[in-house]
């Protein structure tokens, strides 16, 4: 079927202005970096203002990702069964290990982050509810990356967000086999640094390859031999209780 130009456009905005986040936008930018004519782009934005997906400034001439944007993301969390299931078993992980808990789901090349528990301990990491990371940085992401072929994986190199980030495809296979054959994946500073994660992916539907996964994530400073086995030994408790609990799809819409 032939793609609808003006929905793609559409499309390609509102990606464009949640990429750039904090940063605003001018009419130039917009329409230099989307490659159309400024007299079209004004028009488009100013239909999406009016509906909400687009603000702008006082001067009307800053723009940004609109206030719609995040109610339809939040309808997405709140009718995703999955999402609604991991939920309960993040607070029982959080409760065991006082960590910051994450779920994720692969989106391309990236893991969208769909639920998080904060660390009973202060913590900030840069992984938050709707927003998306490179896989290959990261413990959800190398678990997910696993579950699947190398020969999936692009060529490469890969961004880098710390000195540990895998940029090298070989690399980073390797790595990747050590998580088929351990069972689930580490990130050791690779995304962030200061910060360890331990990967688990979901297999709820199983035989296809898993979608989504759990993480652990804490500060190396916390991190002894002792807690990283309570990490592990608990994480791997929790993901069979998902796995074991979640319900078959039953007629369920097979979303792709």
């Amino acid at each position: 079927m032939r793609e609808v130009k003006s929905a793609a456009r559409t499309v390609e905005l509102l990606e464009l202005l949640a990429a750039r986040g904090d940063r605003p936008a001018r009419l130039r930018e917009l329409a230099d970096e989307l490659r159309v004519p400024r007299s079209s782009m004004y028009a488009l934005l100013q239909t999406l203002i009016s509906r909400g997906w687009v603000r702008t400034d006082i001067t009307g001439s800053l723009y940004g990702i609109g206030i719609h944007a995040l109610l339809t993301g939040t309808t997405y969390l709140d009718s995703d069964p999955r999402v609604r299931l991991v939920r309960p078993y993040l607070d029982e992980a959080s409760e065991a290990l006082g960590e910051t808990l994450h779920m994720g789901r692969l989106d391309g090349a990236d893991v969208a982050y769909l639920a998080t528990r904060e660390s009973h301990e202060y913590l900030r990491t840069i992984s938050r509810v709707g927003r998306r990371l490179p896989a290959h940085m990261g413990a959800l992401g190398k678990a997910l990356l696993a579950e699947r072929p190398d020969t999936e994986l692009p060529d490469g190199p890969y961004e880098r967000a710390t000195p540990n980030t895998l940029t090298d495809r070989a690399a980073l296979a390797a790595d990747l086999a050590t998580v088929r054959e351990r069972g689930y994946s580490t990130d050791r500073e690779e995304g962030v640094i200061g910060i360890v994660g331990f990967g688990f992916a979901l297999r709820y539907d199983a035989p296809a390859p898993a979608q989504d996964a759990i993480s652990c994530s804490v500060p190396v400073a916390r991190l002894t031999d002792e807690h990283e086995r309570q990490i592990i030994s608990v994480m791997q408790e929790i993901r069979a209780k998902i796995e074991a609990t979640a319900p078959p799809a039953n007629g369920a819409p097979n979303w792709r």
